[in-house]
């Protein structure tokens, strides 16, 4: 499914500059497998090394771009990294920040339970 260009400014402003800063656009297709934008999710801290994160957290799965197959040799096959906006701003294990969203891979997110309405 194609996500609609936002009709948000801001949003498209912010998806506009990680396109100059990729140099490239962002891929407006989702994966019909991937976490829906909206969702709920927890960024967590990964078992093995002290990061990526300095702590967990609650963010929400964004549409600023679709979610994208990590290239890199150390991620997991299948692997896609999501946009994700993060509730309150947060710092990453190196103590750069705050950061108010990053692109996070899948590994790293725990999808929270959509409340009943």
């Amino acid at each position: 499914m194609a996500i609609d260009p936002s009709s948000d400014p801001a949003k498209t402003r912010d998806r506009e500059a990680v396109e100059h800063v990729l140099g490239r656009p962002l891929d407006r297709a989702w994966p019909a497998a991937a976490l829906a934008p909206g969702s709920r999710v927890t960024v967590i801290r990964d078992p093995a090394w002290d990061g990526p994160w300095q702590v967990e957290f609650l963010g929400t799965v964004d549409d600023t771009g679709a979610p994208e197959s990590v290239d890199n040799p150390r991620a997991q096959a299948g692997e896609l990294s999501y946009w994700v906006v993060f509730d309150e701003p947060q710092y990453d294990s190196g103590g750069s920040g705050p950061y108010r969203g990053a692109q996070i891979w899948d590994r790293y997110l725990r999808p929270e339970p959509t409340p009943p309405a």
